[in-house]
C-alpha cells in the first residue's frame, strides 16, 4: 500500500512538474493594435516594427523570467470601430499588457477596454496629456505631451522664425489635431502673438483650395501658417500651398513627422516646413545609434521617422517593467511600469514623476527644405 501511495505521490509530482514546465516555457503575449492600413499607416507601420525589433532582442537575449516574448499584432485600419474590435478581440487571447497607436482618437477606442480588464495599455504615440486622467491608471504614455510639443514649435516660430501673425489649420476630426492647435495657440499668445485667422479641414480632406483662398485674403499676409494634421493631410497640404506660390514658413507637430511631408509636394516644394517630435534624427545618443543600425540590419532601410523608435521604446518599457516586477501578472506590470525612472528610450529619457504620468522629454524642432530634414534645435520642458 505504501510502495502504491509512493507511486501515486510520484507521479502527481511528476504531472505537476511537466505541467509547471510547459506553463513556464509558454510564451508573454503582449498585444500590438496599430493602423497599418489608412491615414495613420506611415506612423503605424514603423512603429510596429519597432515592437517587433524590441521583441526579437529580448527573445535572442533569453527572453523574460524564462519565457519568451510574443507579440500578437491587429491591424485597426485607421477606423474606430475596427480599433474597439481588435481591441476587444486581442484582450481574449491572454495578453498580459498592450502597446500601440499613434493617435489620441484611437487610443481611446482601446485603451478604456484594457484598463476595464486591469491590462496594462502603453501608447508608443498618442500624445494628448490628458490620456492617462481620461482612461486610468492602467494607462502609460510612451511619448511627451501636446502641451510640450506644441510649446516647443509656438516658442521656435516666435523667437527662431520671427513671426508675430499667424494662421491656423486645425483637422476638427480629431482629439490630437485639436489638441495641438489649443495649446500652439495657448503659447503663441501667451508670448505676445496674434492668431489673424483659424481654419478647418477633415481627416480624409484632399482640396484645401478654399482653406489657401482664406489664407491668401489675410491682409497683412501672416507671418506663417500652422497646420495641425496627420500625415496624409500634412503632405497634401504643403503641396498645395507651395503650388499656390506661398512661401510663407508652414509649422506643426509630429504629424509632419512623415516622410509623405517631402515625397508628396516633392523636394522643389517641400521648403521652409518645420515641426515638432520625438527627439532622435541626428542624435548622437548610444541608444539611437544601436536602435538605426538593428533597424537597418532587420529592415534594410534606416528608420522612416521618430515613430519607429517610439514602438521599440513602449515595448521595451514594457519589458523592463516585467523584468523588474519579476512577474508577468498584469496589475505586477501596472505597478512596476508606474514607478518607471530614468528609463534610457531611443526617444529620450522616460521617467513617470508627473502628477499627470505624462514623461517629461525633449522635444526636437526639424526643419525641411528641398525635401531634406535637418534638427534645428533641441526644446526641454520647463
Amino acid at each position: 500500500m505504501y510502495r502504491t501511495l509512493a507511486r501515486v505521490v510520484t507521479g502527481v509530482a511528476a504531472a505537476g512538474l511537466v505541467a509547471f514546465a510547459a506553463q513556464a516555457a509558454e510564451p508573454i503575449k503582449i498585444g500590438a493594435l496599430y493602423n497599418l492600413t489608412g491615414g495613420l499607416s506611415s506612423l503605424d507601420g514603423p512603429s510596429l516594427n519597432g515592437a517587433k525589433l524590441a521583441v526579437k532582442q529580448v527573445n535572442e537575449a533569453g527572453g523574460l523570467l524564462g519565457r519568451k516574448i510574443e507579440i500578437i499584432a491587429y491591424d485597426t485600419k485607421t477606423d474606430q470601430q475596427e480599433t474597439a474590435k481588435a481591441a476587444q478581440r486581442i484582450l481574449t487571447q491572454g495578453i498580459v499588457a498592450g502597446i500601440g497607436q499613434s493617435d489620441t482618437t484611437f487610443v481611446m477606442a482601446a485603451a478604456p477596454l484594457f484598463q476595464e480588464k486591469k491590462i496594462p495599455f502603453v501608447t508608443s504615440g498618442a500624445t494628448h496629456p490628458m490620456l492617462p486622467q481620461w482612461v486610468g491608471d492602467y494607462m502609460f504614455m510612451t511619448p511627451f505631451g501636446d502641451d510640450d510639443q506644441s510649446f516647443a514649435i509656438a516658442d521656435f516660430t516666435y523667437d527662431k522664425l520671427g513671426a508675430r501673425r499667424v494662421v491656423v489649420w486645425t483637422d476638427n476630426s480629431m482629439d490630437f489635431t485639436k489638441a495641438l492647435s489649443k495649446f500652439f495657440i495657448q503659447r503663441f499668445e501667451e508670448r505676445g502673438g496674434k492668431v489673424v485667422l483659424r481654419d478647418i479641414f477633415m481627416m480624409g480632406d484632399t482640396d484645401f483650395s478654399a482653406q489657401i483662398a482664406r489664407l491668401q485674403a489675410v491682409s497683412p499676409p501672416p507671418d506663417a501658417v500652422f497646420i495641425s494634421a496627420i500625415p496624409t493631410e500634412a503632405g497634401l497640404s504643403v503641396k498645395q500651398i507651395r503650388e499656390q506660390g506661398l512661401e510663407l514658413p508652414i509649422v506643426s507637430g509630429d504629424g509632419f513627422d512623415t516622410e509623405l511631408v517631402a515625397q508628396t509636394p516633392g523636394p522643389k516644394l517641400a521648403n521652409n516646413v518645420y515641426f515638432s517630435t520625438h527627439t532622435y534624427r541626428a542624435d548622437d545618443r548610444p541608444e539611437v545609434k544601436a536602435f538605426i543600425a538593428a533597424y537597418k540590419a532587420e529592415y534594410g532601410k534606416d528608420p522612416e521617422n521618430a515613430f519607429a523608435p517610439l514602438g521599440y521604446d513602449a515595448m521595451m518599457l514594457v519589458a523592463d517593467a516585467i523584468r523588474r516586477a519579476g512577474s508577468a501578472e498584469p496589475d505586477k506590470i501596472r505597478d512596476a511600469l508606474a514607478q518607471t525612472r530614468g528609463f534610457k528610450a531611443v526617444t529620450g529619457e522616460i521617467s513617470y514623476t508627473r502628477k499627470s504620468m505624462v514623461p517629461p522629454k525633449p522635444v526636437s524642432i526639424i526643419s525641411v527644405h528641398g525635401g531634406k530634414y535637418k534638427v534645428e534645435e533641441i526644446w526641454r520642458p520647463q
